[in-house]
C-alpha cells in the first residue's frame, strides 16, 4: 500500500510595512529558504500602532508593544506563523501563547551620529553649543544630556528615510540613529561617527532580530533555531533579563553593552534620569550560559544604587504627560 505524504507546509511570516522592517524580514525569509528549500515562506505585512501614531513622542504613548502588538494578535489568531522584529522593539514579557524562538546574529549595536552637511567633519564632542539634535529615544536623550548639556534636543518621528529627509531639509543639525538600521538600508555612508559606548550605551537587543512565534508550534521552533546565533542569543538574553527586572519598557532611559570572551559574558548597564542629571552604571561578568541570571543580578545591583527611584520618577512624569 502506497502512503501519501502531506504537501510541504507554507509558513507565513509577519512584518511591519516600513522599509527597514521589510529588509530585515526578507533577509530572514532568504536564510530560511536557503536552509529549507522545500518549504514555502510567504511574507505578510501589517501596520502597528507605532507606525500609525507619528505626531506624538513615543514615551508619551505609553504602550510597550507599540511595534509588535498587531503582529502578535496575528499569530494568536493563526493569520501568520511567526513575526520578525527588531529585538529592541520586542517587550521582555510576551503574551501567553507566544515565545521568542530565535535571535539572529547581531549587527553593530552602537548608536550613530548623522550630521547635516554644514557640520561635515565634526564629531559629537566638537559640535558647537546650541545645535539641535534629533532623537525619539529617551535612552539616547538622557545619556547625551548627561555628557552634552549645552545641546538642544528635539523629538523626531517617522521611519528612517523620513528622519533623514528632515535632517537634510535643515530641521535638525544632527540625528542619533542605530548603526544597524543604517547599514541594513545601505546608508552607512551617512554615518559620521559611531558613538563610543563611554558616551552612549545601546538599547537592549539593538542590532539583533527577534523571531517570535506560537509557543506550541514545536515544528516551526525547530526550523527557526537553524538561523539563531548562539553568542548573540546569550548577549541579548542577559540584556533582556536586565530590562525585565528593572520593569522598563523600550521608552525608558536604560542602556546596556555586552561582550563575550572565552565563554565569559560581561554586561554593563545604566539607568539615567531624562534630564541626564542622575545616572547609575555598573558592570559584572559571569559564565555566558548564565546569561539571564547575570542580567538579573546587575539589575538588582543598580536598584541598590538608586535605579528604582530614578525609574519611579520617570514613570510618574510620563503618566502626567510632562
Amino acid at each position: 500500500m502506497t502512503s501519501v505524504s502531506s504537501p510541504p507546509r507554507t509558513i507565513r511570516i509577519g512584518s511591519r510595512k516600513s522599509q527597514l522592517a521589510l529588509v530585515q524580514t526578507y533577509w530572514v525569509q532568504a536564510q530560511l529558504q536557503k536552509s529549507f528549500p522545500d518549504i514555502t515562506f510567504e511574507v505578510h505585512t501589517m501596520s502597528t500602532q507605532g507606525d500609525k501614531i507619528l505626531d506624538v513622542a513615543l514615551a508619551k504613548i505609553g504602550d510597550k508593544g507599540l511595534f509588535t502588538k498587531e503582529l502578535e494578535v496575528g499569530m494568536l489568531n493563526q493569520e501568520i506563523d511567526f513575526a520578525v522584529h527588531s529585538l529592541k522593539d520586542l517587550p521582555t514579557n510576551l503574551p501567553v501563547g507566544l515565545t521568542l524562538a530565535a535571535i539572529t546574529e547581531r549587527e553593530n549595536p552602537a548608536d550613530a551620529l548623522v550630521l547635516h552637511v554644514k557640520h561635515k567633519g565634526q564629531q559629537i564632542d566638537t559640535l558647537p553649543a546650541g545645535v539641535v539634535i534629533g532623537t525619539s529615544s529617551l535612552r539616547r536623550l538622557a545619556q547625551l544630556r548627561h555628557h552634552f548639556p549645552h545641546f538642544n534636543f528635539k523629538d523626531v518621528r517617522g521611519n528612517l528615510i523620513t528622519r533623514m529627509a528632515k535632517l537634510d531639509a535643515g530641521e535638525y543639525d544632527a540625528l542619533i540613529l542605530a548603526v544597524a538600521g543604517l547599514e541594513r538600508l545601505e546608508m552607512s555612508d551617512r554615518i559620521h561617527q559611531v558613538i563610543p559606548k563611554e558616551i552612549s550605551l545601546h538599547a537592549v537587543g539593538q542590532g539583533a532580530l527577534g523571531i517570535e512565534c506560537r509557543a506550541d508550534d514545536t515544528e516551526l521552533i525547530t526550523l527557526l533555531k537553524a538561523i539563531e546565533h548562539p553568542e548573540t542569543r546569550d548577549r541579548c538574553l542577559a540584556e533582556r533579563s536586565f530590562l525585565r527586572i528593572l520593569e522598563g519598557g523600550c521608552q525608558v532611559p536604560i542602556g546596556v553593552n555586552t561582550e563575550i570572551v572565552e565563554n565569559k559574558l560581561t554586561l554593563t548597564g545604566l539607568v539615567a534620569s531624562v534630564d541626564g542629571q542622575k545616572l547609575v552604571k555598573d558592570t559584572i561578568t559571569g559564565a555566558a550560559k548564565d546569561a539571564e541570571a547575570i542580567g538579573a543580578e546587575l539589575a538588582n545591583i543598580l536598584r541598590q544604587q538608586g535605579a528604582t527611584e530614578i525609574l519611579e520618577q520617570i514613570f510618574t512624569e510620563v503618566q502626567r504627560g510632562s
